[in-house]
């Protein structure tokens, strides 16, 4: 009787919709698909990367939102006037019409975003780093696993395209760590010589004087939850990155794309480093500056290696019976006939509009994100304290160092909280 009851809704309501091709999925109830077989999203921060996830195949943007109207304005003249715009991202995801939230905000925003559109039984997807501290990104896990929420990291290198300088996708990285024939433990060196650019250039200033504030520009919304500090373009938008507030530079910004891999193809996905040691000249307390290195080390011995100076002749992974370099190269003889004989890794599920459909996690979730993202996170308080710190992989937390743990867990300015 509930069955059909609910049929003769579901048929209403798509007959109510009249020629609306864009169905819902909350009218049709979870595991419903529309006709359309789209999903709706709602993109919140559209001055760039967030632009450019507009006609993303299978969704259908319905909503977006920016704190910025010349971004709204240029959206719109791309999207239409039938789509939604706000400027505060607590409107949109609290719309009935959209299945998916895109976060595409700056990082201090991504914790409390993710989470409360977890709330509001919204699906997620969340641009890298996937938040600015290790006590944000477990929140994010706890939500989507109290409210069963579908969540996508946007770094895409653990599952497809060319894997930077190696030439080649990780999962034949993966194959290669799975078959031994390197050996273990293993160490990962990630820098200038093995393909990888730690992008020197996302550092901040520290002689900004205080500016107005354009007219377009709501700053105390996109200030939200970070501290209050005195307007300067050089803080906003495209160079955000250079300031602790908002970002970690260089390593905010590159830190997930090359780490997370290493992570998967090392089957490190559950767990996190013991140890980071730094080498970097002294922080300043808001501006980000440069390191010269940067080492984890894990319980097992495995280690990666951060080359900030791009001076380091290493190979990509080196082990106790071989080594890989750059370009996909080993100096194990017979390297590719060996490795094909070896089985190829789990496939995942890398298409995210079908794990929102089939309720399936995605490759690159909250759990494994917010693993690599730790590993972002502990390397910014190392260098932000200027020394080496122990960490304790289950309780995630820093080893006998409270100035530590309280960069794990930061204040939001009110009224903002997680």
């Amino acid at each position: 009787m509930i069955r059909n009851s609910r049929r003769k809704f579901i048929k209403s309501s798509i007959l109510a919709m009249g020629t609306v091709a864009i169905v819902p999925r909350h009218v049709l109830g979870m595991g419903y698909l529309a006709p359309s077989d789209h999903l709706t999203k709602g993109i919140i921060g559209v001055g760039g990367m967030g632009r450019g996830h507009f006609k993303y195949a299978g969704t259908k943007t319905v909503a977006i939102c920016d704190v910025d109207t010349r971004h709204i304005q240029k959206s719109l003249e791309v999207l239409g006037s039938g789509v939604k715009s706000f400027d505060d991202y607590r409107e949109l995801i609290q719309l009935p019409d959209v299945d998916i939230v895109h976060i595409a905000t700056p990082p201090h925003w991504h914790g409390i975003m993710a989470v409360d559109a977890a709330r509001q039984g919204k699906d997620i997807w969340c641009e890298k780093p996937m938040t600015r501290t290790i006590g944000e990104g477990k929140k994010v896990v706890e939500a989507v696993k109290t409210h069963g929420n579908i969540f996508r990291l946007n770094t895409w290198f653990r599952f497809d395209a060319n894997f930077y300088g190696m030439n080649t996708e990780v999962k034949n990285i993966k194959k290669l760590v799975q078959s031994g024939m390197l050996g273990w433990p293993l160490k990962v060196t990630v820098g200038k010589l093995t393909g990888f650019d730690w992008k020197f250039y996302w550092v901040g200033r520290t002689n900004l004087a205080k500016m107005q504030v354009p007219k377009e520009l709501n700053y105390e919304r996109w200030l939200g939850p970070a501290p209050h500090k005195p307007y300067h373009e050089h803080r906003v938008h495209g160079t955000f990155r250079g300031y602790w507030d908002y970002d970690g530079g260089g390593l905010g910004d590159m830190g997930q794309h090359y780490m997370d891999p290493i992570q998967y193809f090392l089957g490190k996905d559950d767990t996190s480093p013991i140890k980071v040691e730094i080498d970097a000249p002294q922080q300043h307390h808001d501006a980000v500056g440069t390191w010269r290195k940067i080492t984890y080390t894990y319980e097992d011995g495995c280690q990666i290696i951060l080359d900030g100076e791009g001076t380091q002749e290493a190979p990509y992974i080196s082990g106790p019976d071989g080594n890989l370099y750059r370009g996909f190269v080993s100096d194990i003889p017979d390297f590719e006939r060996k490795l094909a004989q070896f089985p190829d890794p789990t496939p995942q599920v890398t298409d995210f509009v079908e794990a929102v459909k089939s309720r399936r996690k995605f490759a690159l979730n909250e759990s494994n994100g917010h693993r690599s993202c730790t590993m972002v996170n502990m390397g910014l308080i190392a260098l932000r304290l200027g020394r080496d710190l122990n960490f304790n992989p289950k309780t995630q937390e820093f080893i006998d160092d409270d100035a530590a743990n309280r960069l794990i867990n930061q204040p939001m300015r009110a009224p903002y909280t997680l």
